[in-house]
């Protein structure tokens, strides 16, 4: 069974939370369901690495506000990981293990309903921030982008609809592929996960590829499992190209550029 996990004091997972729980059986901390549970965790979720000390679960999927300094109102998915030192949670050069049929399928999901979400984009962001250190798959669902949006009970009630939705059927397998290039919010990549056939595992965009030697490329590859492709924001990886397609020829991963 999978574990949603919202912070006690980000309003937007807590709207979430707050709604899903009116279904739920509470037991101590953990409202029960019967697709998934539920807590309300009193540190925040970027720096929830000690959950597994707690509650063993299959996966988590994280309930969060999403905060941007463009102001541009966007729901978004990704994975967590550092790429460079910590500075928001988790550990320095630590990827979490990726959940893509989630992300995928909840996306999707969230797309098919654009018309409830007709002033938000729908997108992916590169694997940034904490936790890195969980054992299981672990996942980021987020509302954005200000304290308007994030207090907006009925907006967040609409979004843990389609969480719930996403969570309460059996997920379709894809074919997985990490990503490298782009930016934070790349749209190659996120036309691919909408439209496309692929999930997407860990995304390291071109901000961050200072940091990809071998160490980590080893690093992202054992937190992929499932990965058999890598796809390549060809014009997005600038200087690196050369360096990102050494590293993929000593592996027997699908390369694709797009």
């Amino acid at each position: 069974m999978e574990l949603l996990v919202a912070y006690r004091d980000d309003p937007a997972g807590y709207n979430m939370a707050k709604y899903l729980s009116k279904e739920m059986t509470r037991d101590g901390d953990t409202f029960h369901g019967k697709y998934y549970d539920l807590v309300i965790i009193p540190t925040p979720a970027i720096s929830a690495d000690w959950l597994e000390e707690k509650y063993g679960y299959d996966g988590f999927v994280f309930l969060s506000k999403h905060a941007a300094e463009s102001g541009t109102l966007a729901l978004t998915c990704h994975s967590t990981g550092n790429f460079a030192a910590a500075r928001f949670g988790g550990n320095d050069r630590q990827i979490a293990i990726p959940k893509p049929d989630f992300q995928k399928t909840y996306l999707q999901t969230l797309k098919k309903n654009q018309s409830q979400f007709s002033d938000f984009e729908i997108t992916i962001e590169a694997t940034h921030h904490g936790p890195t250190a969980l054992t299981k798959p672990s996942i980021f669902v987020e509302i954005g982008t200000t304290e308007k949006q994030w207090n907006d009970e009925t907006l967040c009630s609409s979004v843990a609809a389609i969480v719930h939705q996403t969570m309460s059927q059996p997920l379709t397998k894809y074919p997985v592929a990490i990503c490298f290039g782009g930016t934070h919010y790349s749209s190659k990549f996120n036309t691919e996960l909408l439209d496309g056939r692929f999930a997407l595992g860990t995304v390291m965009p071109k901000h961050v590829l200072d940091c990809l030697d071998e160490e980590m490329f080893l690093h992202i590859l054992a937190q992929n499992t499932l990965a058999k492709t890598a796809l390549l924001d060809w014009r997005g990886l600038g200087s690196h190209k050369q360096r990102v397609l050494d590293l993929l020829e000593t592996i027997a991963l699908e390369v694709i550029k797009l």
